[in-house]
């Protein structure tokens, strides 16, 4: 849902006429003669700041679009992660046969068995995972050198499989970086190979829906900011958008007609807890050092246009006023005798 929403000094609010704006004339001196000032009551000031037009969206908390996660190891699935288990470098994916099929980082998927004498960005890959987990006294480089098969057996040791020394394709899966399980794709007993699992990432993603004529200023990386549902703020950057199925979704949410934009928040702390009733505000247009008061505080004159009644003393005057942008209930104001701290009667 897409709705339009205005921010003054820091608060958010929908534009909205508050009661019928008066309608009055002038006289041919440009003016009303002068009446009894009203009450304190029944006045505001005119306060000069910011006018921003906010998008806002309402939104809920996920964790991005979920991918296949597919084993090549040839046999039957003996054992799954759970859904929303989280699997991180070195740890198991699925066991296929009893024998583990471990998660490691980097982008280049396996495609190759690894053994003395290979030579290439994968084995460089591999023992960047063998380093980060632990596995010491070889050098990092693209060579499967006898130095770098000792480690292997090392590391195959702790998994309890054969220590061959060598590193087949079908033994390990290349990721990013660690994976959140969002459901499996195939039961304990199914045959491998296959995909076996849906994952997303484990950073948690707040996901807006609008429009998809209205989302047209969702690039990647357009700062935002996240309105929680206790009302707290949190700045977030635009992650990715799209439309249908295709677009990220949060947990649990169905492939929604219109645009689904997935926002990133670094302070994941303050996701915590959080699932719905959370909004994406987007400054869309800014009026910066403006004076302006409520919209109720118009007027329409008879001859046109806007005015305001202005208390000076003892007495009032109505003055033709330019309007601006309307935001936050306010409207941006300037005409004669508009200045920060002028006294503006409210109609009655």
């Amino acid at each position: 849902m897409r709705r339009r929403a205005w921010l003054v000094g820091g608060v958010v609010g929908v534009v909205a006429a508050a009661g019928t704006v008066a309608a009055v004339g002038f006289g041919r001196s440009g003016g009303q003669s002068p009446v009894a000032a009203p009450t304190p009551a029944a006045t505001v000031e005119v306060t000069r700041g910011d006018l921003v037009d906010y998008v806002t969206l309402d939104a809920s908390v996920g964790f991005g679009e979920a991918r296949p996660l597919t084993v090549k190891a040839t046999g039957t699935f003996t054992w799954l992660p759970a859904a929303g288990a989280t699997v991180r470098r070195g740890q198991p994916v699925a066991r296929v046969d009893e024998k583990p099929v471990v998660l490691l980082y980097g982008t280049v998927p396996a495609y190759r068995a690894l053994t003395v004498g290979t030579r290439g960005t994968d084995v460089a890959q591999l023992e960047r995972n063998l380093d980060a987990l632990g596995y010491t006294g070889f050098a990092v480089d693209d060579m499967f050198s006898a130095s770098t098969a000792e480690i292997v057996r090392s590391w195959q040791r702790d998994l309890g499989v054969p220590e061959t020394g060598t590193v087949d394709a079908t033994a390990v899966v290349y990721v990013a970086g660690a994976v959140r399980v969002a459901a499996q794709s195939v039961r304990v007993g199914a045959a491998a190979p296959a995909d076996a699992l849906s994952v997303t990432g484990t950073a948690k993603v707040v996901v807006a829906t609008a429009d998809a004529a209205d989302a047209g200023w969702a690039e990647p990386g357009v700062a935002v900011t996240v309105v929680l549902p206790d009302g707290a703020t949190v700045p977030g950057r635009v992650a990715a958008a799209g439309t249908g199925a295709a677009a990220p979704a949060a947990e649990g949410e169905a492939g929604a007609a219109g645009a689904r934009i997935a926002v990133t928040v670094p302070d994941q702390k303050a996701l915590a807890g959080a699932t719905s009733g959370l909004t994406v505000r987007y400054a869309a247009r800014t009026r910066s050092d403006v004076l302006s008061v409520p919209v109720s505080a118009l007027l329409a004159l008879a001859e046109g246009g806007y005015g305001l009644e202005l208390v000076e003393g003892g007495a009032t005057r109505i003055v033709a006023v330019r309007a601006g942008m309307f935001a936050d209930g306010r409207v941006e104001v300037s005409g004669p005798g508009i200045a920060p701290g002028a006294v503006v009667r409210m109609p009655t």
